[in-house]
């Protein structure tokens, strides 16, 4: 089975009959179709009250008052493919399809400013912040950093941090350009995701209902996943870990 969601599920599939009758027709190989470059959201997670941040978030609380990131991502930490495990061992199911599938087929990723560093304004005042993830980020890949305060690049290990003033479809062609040829992961936070939702850019999202109530205030994903099916097909899968896994894809 692939690794893809279901939408990149379905153009492959579409792919690959095309191609198959084309053959069988004409007894000619068959040409190439386009690869499309779809912007994906990956194993983004809110709580079941659809918060993925609480208020005032800073340096000390990343997440915002009353959000508990170990609570919310419990899940993904508990799966053998989890970035930063150190000990053996780790779940093998569901759990750990979707975070192993979080780098498949990315070539950029486009981040809000708040994902990348907690301060606002200028970086004049902190201008050694290099992110959150160290010397070696979990990326691999060039990241677009959405901001109305753009800075020099900044490259750690194999990740270059662009930093740019633009709008989501702007930004979305840089990052498309940057990829080449394959897919864009759209990485948060909340406000960023709802700014591309509203521009109409998103294909895909995979969200992760972790079995935990904020109760605001804080920034909400949605109201309800429902708010997306005017636009998006949806899957709903409950895993043994409590968290459900929401899958959607362009009608």
């Amino acid at each position: 089975m692939s690794s893809a969601l279901p939408g990149s599920l379905t153009l492959s599939t579409t792919t690959t009959i095309t191609a198959t009758a084309t053959a069988t027709t004409t007894g000619k190989a068959p040409t190439p179709m386009p690869t499309q470059q779809l912007l994906r959201v990956q194993n983004f997670n809110v709580t079941r009250d659809g918060y993925g941040a609480g208020h005032n978030q800073r340096l000390e609380q990343p997440f915002g008052d009353g959000m508990n990131p170990a609570e919310l991502f419990s899940w993904a930490g508990a799966t053998a493919s989890w970035p930063t495990r150190t000990d053996p061992g780790g779940s093998r199911g569901l759990d750990d399809y979707f975070t192993r599938d979080f780098k498949n087929n990315i070539g950029a990723e486009i981040m809000g400013r708040n994902k990348f560093s907690p301060y606002r304004g200028p970086w004049e005042d902190h201008a050694d912040w290099q992110g959150w993830w160290g010397d070696e980020p979990p990326f691999h890949t060039p990241v677009f950093v959405m901001t109305h305060h753009p800075r020099p690049s900044l490259t750690l290990s194999d990740t270059t941090f662009h930093f740019i003033d633009a709008d989501p479809a702007t930004a979305l062609a840089r990052a498309r350009e940057a990829a080449q040829g394959k897919d864009v992961r759209l990485g948060g936070g909340v406000t960023t995701v709802r700014e591309f939702l509203e521009a109409d850019l998103v294909d895909t999202l995979h969200v992760a209902v972790s079995p935990v109530e904020l109760g605001g205030p804080g920034l909400r994903l949605w109201d309800s996943p429902d708010d997306l099916l005017d636009r998006f097909h949806m899957d709903v899968v409950h895993s043994p870990s409590g968290v459900t896994h929401h899958l959607f894809w362009r009608r």
